[in-house]
């Protein structure tokens, strides 16, 4: 992707803190990469300046997330070269990109809504919430511990959340377990 933006003709750096970077340029924009709670706490730090967040492919609800925590656009991480320029444009010109699919939840009051996840998948959530391991919830929802676990991940991402311990927060605020 530097290379990219190098080519349309961006000044393209990789500060080793970003955020004091960020603090020393407040016209900068930033593109960064949600792969994890590191980057979240990040993007949190970034809010003075303008951020491109690149999300998981089809995670509307990172993109929402990504929006709440600052982000001026919201791109999926396999985006095309085309597409990234035209983003990074709009974006310093005081535009906001966002997939269509961002824009529908963010329209819909961006939360994901109990009746839109499987009952049963919420469920599993009260289980690990009371202290069930993953192998004892795939062995008694039929499932191998591996499919489980990307069973879990899945749904994490659907509602919103980073990991087991997040997603049962967000299920218990929501009043769902």
């Amino acid at each position: 992707m530097a290379n990219v933006l190098s080519a349309a003709g961006h000044q393209v750096e990789t500060p080793t803190d970003p955020v004091s970077w960020a603090a020393r340029r407040p016209s900068a924009l930033v593109l960064l990469t949600m792969a994890g709670i590191p980057q979240w706490r990040l993007l949190d730090g970034l809010r003075t300046v303008q951020v491109i967040a690149l999300v998981d492919e089809g995670s509307a609800s990172d993109g929402v997330r990504a929006v709440r925590a600052g982000a001026r656009s919201v791109l999926p991480r396999g985006v095309a070269h085309d597409s990234l320029r035209r983003a990074v444009e709009a974006t310093i010109d005081g535009q906001s990109v966002l997939p269509t699919a961002v824009v529908s939840l963010l329209a819909n009051g961006g939360e994901q809504q109990a009746g839109a996840v499987d009952p049963d998948r919420i469920a599993w959530l009260g289980k690990l919430a009371s202290g069930m391991t993953v192998a004892q919830l795939a062995t008694q929802m039929g499932y191998s511990e591996r499919a489980m676990f990307r069973l879990l991940a899945a749904l994490y991402r659907e509602i919103g959340a980073s990991n087991r311990i997040e997603a049962v927060v967000h299920a218990r605020d929501r009043g769902w377990i």
